[in-house]
């Protein structure tokens, strides 16, 4: 049943039904009832698509994630869905890859489909490349990036402040008297090196060590066996480690473990801290320190931000959230 089977049973155009369908004037009291009344007899559903072209707006919001299988990330497209959902809008959710040609088709994807907006999640999309896909395919285009930030005039960016988080992390560290604390990341992305930065700084701060190590993560092996393997090389090779910051608290997790097999006691001989304040660091024993970066708070800033350019409202094109740092048994 198509938009055309119900205006040839109406007796009227299809332009009458597409103003039934829109609520929209010029349609006659007894033509309008007729439609309605045929509408729901055969329990018709306008094609989305259909419907936009009539209201100039799809209702469409494209979410774009290198990995979907990250679960931060994840958690934060759901909550950015839920938000967007009370004002009408539904979302396609895109596994981009971390390839720059993957990612430009998955944004040429969303272009296709006639989205409204786009949102970029996480820092790794704060690229030359993706500037130039933004330019050359969404060009006025209303495109979000949580924590992350590209200068254009159609982009707007809500970041979490993780360098000063990890800066706090490490004056904690201090407080509790840990003196050789070790940094371990994995992956190259602008929102990792902020927190390398925040670690540096702080050490530089306190005097504590011109030379802080910083340990990458091989990226080729799967990454919770690539930090419980690190850890334990990490006992071997600075002995006078007694404190170790992950980058995320799934990275923490697998440090917990391996520490543990090792016979370490924790916090007394090796204090750790993680980021995200996932469920990671609350289902881990013991409970992990994280660095709490306001995933749900984030995700809906950026939701609420979309919807107010998408109203027309004035917005700051940058906004910034501050963390804290949730203590538990790790410290």
């Amino acid at each position: 049943m198509t938009i055309y089977d119900i205006a040839q049973e109406a007796g009227v155009s299809a332009s009458t039904v597409s103003r039934v369908i829109n609520k929209k004037k010029g349609v006659n009291k007894q033509n309008r009832i007729l439609v309605e009344a045929l509408l729901k007899k055969y329990n018709f559903e306008p094609n989305a698509s259909a419907r936009g072209l009539v209201q100039q707006s799809t209702k469409i919001i494209g979410i774009l994630m290198s990995d979907i299988r990250t679960s931060h990330h994840a958690e934060g497209a759901y909550f950015m869905e839920q938000e967007l959902k009370k004002y009408g809008y539904n979302c396609i959710i895109i596994n981009s890859g971390f390839s720059d040609s993957a990612r430009e088709e998955s944004i040429r994807t969303l272009f296709s489909r006639r989205v409204e907006a786009i949102v970029l999640v996480g820092s790794t999309f704060q690229s030359e490349n993706t500037k130039r896909a933004i330019q050359e395919y969404l060009n006025g285009l209303p495109v979000i990036i949580e924590n992350g930030y590209i200068n254009l005039p159609n982009v707007y960016g809500v970041l979490a402040d993780e360098q000063n988080g990890i800066s706090d992390c490490v004056r904690l560290l201090h407080t509790k008297g840990k003196r050789h604390p070790v940094f371990i990341n994995r992956g190259d992305t602008p929102s990792n090196n902020l927190k390398i930065l925040g670690f540096q700084n702080a050490l530089k701060e306190l005097s504590v060590c011109e030379n802080p190590p910083v340990l990458w993560l091989d990226i080729e092996k799967e990454e919770w066996q690539s930090s419980y393997d690190a850890t334990q090389k990490l006992l071997k090779d600075f002995p006078d480690m007694d404190s170790i910051i992950y980058a995320t608290d799934f990275l923490a997790h697998a440090g917990i473990q391996a520490l543990k097999d090792a016979g370490v006691c924790i916090p007394d001989q090796v204090a750790v801290i993680g980021v995200d304040n996932s469920t990671y660091a609350r289902i881990s024993s013991p409970g992990i320190t994280s660095l709490d970066n306001k995933l749900e708070q984030l995700s809906i800033t950026c939701a609420d931000i979309l919807v107010k350019v998408l109203q027309g409202e004035k917005v700051a094109n940058k906004m910034m959230l501050f963390s804290d740092i949730v203590e538990r048994e790790s410290t």
